[in-house]
């Protein structure tokens, strides 16, 4: 991470106080992390801050209850900011929507109630396959609203590995979009989730939130479109509190080295750990605008474009399309229109979009950046001087 002499002026925290807030965290580690809690709000407090009898199976807060949706939208709502932008979004061919946070709170109460119309309770598993768009946000957060556990499933996947996830999951609805669109093209994302659910008997329904004009096959009694389930919702559903290690979501391992495998995520835990790593990394102001260009289908997606931000009352960017398409200064021409002050990337996109030359980012006014992260893999000398300097 590369920081300005303006960020170190605002943000840098002396070594002697990192030295005593780390010996904190060591020496008296419940402590520590009861007083890091307060970032959160919580419906009923902990009887423990951490159990660590059944290492290393730990949990985090227990006997408290709290609710993810509820600290990414109600208690923002209440303090005022139901009017700040919560998601901005970018399409490949420059179209924009804005989402301000009671936008996003209205969205997800209404799908929550949608998920409730069709049975999905506390406890129930959804699959979540979808592009880049406001909406996987919105499935994610009706979902943490009622007590549901989502799994989101990278929409670049196979039916097949689509399926296997579902079927480890047992996965009661699905919920997926007619079309993706990727350097210039429209993939048909309901033809793959058709494939996948020849064999997923857990399955009961599929949503699909229609972007195209293209009609896409329709399952009757199965299969409904987004935005008819929304006629009949109601306009609010009360938040349910969860126990802090009741699962919030379950992210599957990429499946390369041998069979995915379902990585389960607590609620309470979890949150404070990503509120707190924006806080502390990011060193972040009420004005940013932070660019994480990750796909929600990966960690580094759920927890810094979706619960880290938002549970913090952020304002986030979310591009769907490729970073050099249709022309290689995409990310700077992105980053200038809408004036980021935070950009997050991984250094393969980094290495790639050094080799189309300096002159594509000259182009543009890049002045509102304060703060340059990577995350993956490690980043080489190379790379990182190039990111930093150009």
């Amino acid at each position: 991470m590369q920081v300005g002499e303006g960020f170190l002026k605002e943000r840098y925290i002396p070594l002697q106080a990192f030295r005593e807030e780390h010996e904190k965290s060591i020496e008296n580690l419940e402590e520590f992390w009861a007083e890091q809690a307060k970032v959160l709000d919580w419906f009923k407090t902990w009887d423990r801050v951490l159990d660590d009898s059944n290492a290393p199976f730990f949990r985090w807060f227990v006997g408290s209850e709290l609710n993810a949706s509820y600290n990414a939208l109600d208690r923002h709502i209440k303090a005022g900011k139901r009017n700040r932008a919560a998601i901005i979004w970018e399409g490949e061919k420059g179209e924009t929507r804005t989402l301000t946070y009671y936008g996003l709170y209205r969205e997800v109460n209404r799908f929550a109630s949608v998920l409730k119309n069709l049975g999905v309770g506390k406890g129930d598993r959804i699959v979540i396959y979808m592009p880049l768009v406001p909406e996987v946000v919105v499935a994610m957060l009706a979902s943490a609203r009622i007590g549901a556990i989502h799994s989101v499933v990278f929409s670049g996947f196979s039916a097949e590995a689509l399926a296997t996830r579902i079927n480890d999951a047992k996965a009661k609805v699905v919920i997926t979009a007619d079309y993706l669109y990727r350097r210039g093209k429209a993939l048909n994302l309901k033809e793959i989730v058709d494939k996948a659910l020849v064999g997923t008997p857990s399955v009961e329904s599929v949503v699909v939130l229609k972007r195209g004009s293209d009609e896409v096959s329709m399952v009757e009694g199965r299969d409904y479109y987004w935005h008819n389930l929304l006629e009949g919702a109601e306009k609010y559903v009360e938040p349910v509190p969860v126990e802090s290690n009741h699962p919030l979501f379950i992210l599957y391992t990429s499946g390369t080295t041998g069979t995915p495998k379902g990585i389960v995520h607590s609620t309470g835990g979890y949150l404070v750990y990503v509120a707190k790593t924006m806080q502390w990394a990011w060193g972040i102001r009420e004005d940013d605008l932070f660019w994480n260009t990750a796909d929600v289908g990966w960690i580094t997606g759920h927890s810094y474009l979706v619960y880290g931000p938002l549970t913090l009352g952020l304002t986030v960017m979310m591009y769907e399309g490729a970073l050099n398409y249709p022309k290689p200064d995409r990310p700077w021409e992105i980053i200038e229109k809408h004036g980021v002050t935070i950009f997050y990337t991984a250094p393969t996109a980094i290495r790639m979009l050094m080799r189309y030359g300096d002159e594509w980012v000259k182009k543009h006014d890049l002045s509102s950046l304060r703060l340059l992260g990577s995350v993956g893999e490690p980043i080489n000398p190379g790379a990182w001087k190039w990111y930093y300097e150009v």
